[in-house]
């Protein structure tokens, strides 16, 4: 029999814990499993991805299979293999996003030097859905945007604006910021919103754009947008490749009772020095306790409805 037979009769015959549905070649159940600890970072890059000798050995399967698997994550880009070091993991860019930020992810992106480049795939108005009218219009805009940067995708954005923002362009949304161009042509200034985060498998069309398999993971974030006056002005979708986008959160520790207590302790004393003579700090001190009074009352009400 020949080697390529006997590899192809080896692989109908072993039974592997690896992932994918029964009928899935042993080759493609293998870069599944390799892709998913790169993309998780168990394997993180510039490691070195074992041997495939010792992937034989730990998955039992032949060395084709191997070897397929590897030729298919280098060919994603994931991995590279140069004769006398082995296979490791590849050195990719990432994009780091603040998803508490109003700014989107291209004006943040740019900010850190990278340029970020917008195709508009889609521009058209449409009747409000359940999902859209909390803009307050009959009519709507839809636009879908891709946004790329070294070459390669790094988001699909679907998104609708209330039916006064319609007569926008494509040429105009090319290579810019929605929140600047509308901030730009219409006065509009986007400063605040909801936001979500969920991580989703890429269906077909989303797999194609952003140039990943289909069922690979991707962040969503999704959420509405306001202006000044509260309104909402935008509701959005947009799907980030899990391996080149990270959602970075700054934290916080919300003061307690105690806290603000002892900050407008340090308040007080700071700015309201020793009474001149003829008491002319008298109003500023009384003002002073007043806010503190008030600070006070309501960090203990946060407290209170926090037990709730």
């Amino acid at each position: 029999m020949a080697d390529g037979a006997a590899d192809v009769a080896e692989e109908r015959e072993l039974t592997v814990g690896l992932p994918g549905p029964d009928g899935t070649p042993l080759h493609r159940k293998l870069s599944s499993e390799l892709r998913a600890q790169i993309l998780g970072r168990a394997l993180a890059p510039g490691a070195h991805v074992p041997t495939e000798a010792e992937l034989q050995e730990r998955y039992g399967v032949s060395r084709s299979v191997v070897r397929q698997a590897l030729a298919a994550l280098e060919q994603e880009g994931l991995v590279e293999r140069r004769r006398g070091r082995g296979t490791t993991v590849r050195e990719r860019g990432e994009v780091h996003r603040l998803v508490q930020r109003v700014p989107g992810l291209s004006t943040q992106v740019e900010d850190g030097g990278v340029h970020v480049g917008t195709r508009v795939l889609e521009l058209c108005t449409e009747p409000a859905s359940e999902a859209t009218s909390v803009l307050g219009s009959g009519q709507v805009l839809r636009m879908r945007r891709l946004r790329s940067a070294g070459g390669e995708p790094l988001a699909a954005i679907e998104t609708w604006l209330p039916e006064e923002f319609c007569d926008l362009t494509a040429d105009e949304l090319t290579d810019a910021s929605l929140h600047a161009t509308i901030r730009r042509r219409f006065g509009t200034r986007i400063v605040a919103g909801k936001r979500q985060v969920r991580a989703v498998g890429a269906d077909t069309e989303t797999a194609e754009l952003l140039q990943v398999p289909v069922g690979a993971p991707v962040l969503l974030l999704e959420g509405t947008s306001t202006d000044e006056t509260a309104r909402p002005v935008e509701v959005f979708r947009t799907w980030h490749r899990a391996d080149r986008v990270v959602f970075d959160i700054n934290v916080i520790r919300e003061p307690d009772a105690a806290g603000l207590a002892d900050t407008f302790t340090g308040l007080r004393a700071q700015t309201a020095p020793a009474d001149p003579p003829g008491g002319g700090s008298a109003g500023l001190r009384a003002r002073l306790d007043a806010l503190g009074r008030e600070m006070l009352d309501l960090a203990r009400q946060l407290e209170r409805e926090e037990a709730r």
